[in-house]
């Protein structure tokens, strides 16, 4: 399978089984056309003589079967057939979303969380539950050393002194059952001080920073219950805690909706604040919330990509650079072949814990009670819900099939083609196309980036 397309003044061509991406000239990228259609030489000849040489077209076409020689063009798809050894193979818990605060102190206008209530009641997890649910994962996680837990809400913070006692429980078992645990928060930075951010320097692997961007926006997404916003308080805060973690390991995160489609805007006043590592994505909402992104949204979505996509190659030039999360792609390596094929590993290798212990595929189907899996004394009681997620993957998925960015996105949000199809091997098709969009920036981006 090959995916042409010119993105800011580069032809790519990428061969979507090999990962192989070409940056090439006219002539090449008009001829890998026509071998797309499998035309003889002496129709490509003829197709393309009004535009180039029959003698530059010859040496085009070498240079295309040598391409083709070195599997870097043209490949078959390997992955098809080998699925399903890929489905047999035994999987391990390995990372654990613990939801320590079904409650929150705002009140996000897209929140699926709904202000931390997931369908249920308000809740904060005790240190008894949270203790057994890092036993548990310890007991299922077979030999795999290195373990990750993330701390979600709601809002972690309105429960930080169980947060503590957790870290510190799991930092004892470490030695104990040769294991490693990277822990992860994210948090709106209400509660943040500066005791806080001394231990998370300390203990946390990674935090993510929720902000949406410019004041206008995010005062009108993420306000307080009473109305008033938030961004006043939170961006010294974030800035701060940024800067005392290096500009590493944390990301500053946000969401765009239908009410600033300009978002590369946002993006950027985040970098302008001293951001360094970004991440605003977009809105998954019910197309009748009046927040939600429609289809006539696409087209400027598109365009604000591209127009982020040139911003950052100018700011990385010079010197000024930042990273963009949805942007950020590896030509070279990347994840696994089972990562690419599958995704996150919800509902296997990843699950989330509710306040008191019920285990889900992922904090996404919190509160979707035909998708509870079990406990975390009793484990996973209904396996069949873990088979389910092990058989979704991008063959599972016919609209996968052809898509070129299906090892790029593993075929997408299992929870969010549930949440719009019923079915989590279907896919959320507007979320599809940005994604489809983003990859093309990512890989125009790397072609730029080369070229210094």
């Amino acid at each position: 399978m090959i995916h042409r397309y010119k993105n800011n003044g580069y032809n790519i061509v990428l061969d979507v089984n090999s990962g192989s991406v070409h940056v090439v000239d006219e002539i090449v990228y008009d001829l890998v056309g026509c071998l797309e259609e499998k035309m003889p030489e002496e129709a490509i000849l003829e197709a393309l003589k009004e535009k180039y040489s029959e003698a530059d077209i010859k040496t085009a076409l070498e240079e295309c079967r040598e391409l083709e020689k070195e599997q870097m063009l043209f490949t078959e798809d390997i992955y098809e057939n080998a699925i399903e050894s890929f489905k047999d193979r035994p999987t391990v818990v390995k990372a654990l979303c613990l939801h320590i605060a079904h409650d929150c102190n705002l009140a996000c206008r897209y929140c699926f969380a709904e202000e931390g209530e997931y369908h249920g009641r308000r809740a904060l997890m005790t240190y008894e539950v949270g203790k057994q649910a890092l036993d548990f994962l310890i007991a299922n996680s077979g030999n795999r050393k290195n373990l990750e837990v993330d701390f979600f809400g709601g809002e972690p913070l309105m429960n930080w002194n169980v947060i503590k006692e957790l870290v510190a429980y799991g930092r004892s078992q470490e030695k104990l059952h040769n294991k490693h645990f990277r822990f992860t928060l994210t948090t709106n930075g209400v509660l943040l001080n500066d005791e806080i951010m001394e231990f998370a320097n300390k203990e946390m692997d990674n935090v993510v920073l929720s902000i949406d961007g410019r004041k206008e926006v995010h005062d009108f997404m993420r306000p307080f219950r009473k109305g008033a916003g938030s961004y006043d308080l939170i961006v010294p805060k974030f800035r701060k805690f940024a800067d005392s973690r290096g500009q590493n390991k944390y990301y500053a995160r946000g969401t765009f909706t239908h009410h600033n489609l300009d978002f590369s805007e946002d993006v950027l006043h985040l970098a302008d604040l001293g951001f360094k590592q970004i991440s605003v994505e977009p809105v998954v909402a019910d197309e009748k919330e009046e927040y939600a992104l429609k289809w006539e949204d696409v087209p400027k979505i598109c365009e604000e990509y591209d127009k982020l996509a040139k911003e950052i190659i100018k700011r990385n030039k010079e010197g000024n650079g930042f990273h963009f999360f949805h942007f950020m792609i590896d030509l070279t390596g990347g994840p696994c072949v089972y990562k690419r094929l599958s995704g996150c590993g919800s509902g296997t290798e990843y699950l989330a814990v509710t306040p008191w212990g019920d285990l889900y595929p992922c904090h996404q189907f919190v509160g979707e009670e035909k998708f509870l899996m079990g406990n975390v004394w009793d484990g996973v009681k209904k396996p069949d819900i873990s088979c389910q997620f092990k058989d979704c993957n991008v063959y599972a998925k016919e609209k996968c099939k052809n898509c070129f960015a299906k090892f790029y996105c593993s075929g997408g949000c299992a929870a969010n083609a549930y949440n719009f199809t019923g079915s989590i091997n279907d896919v959320y098709e507007l979320g599809c196309e940005l994604q489809r969009k983003r990859v093309e920036c990512a890989i125009m981006i790397k072609a730029a980036m080369a070229e210094q």
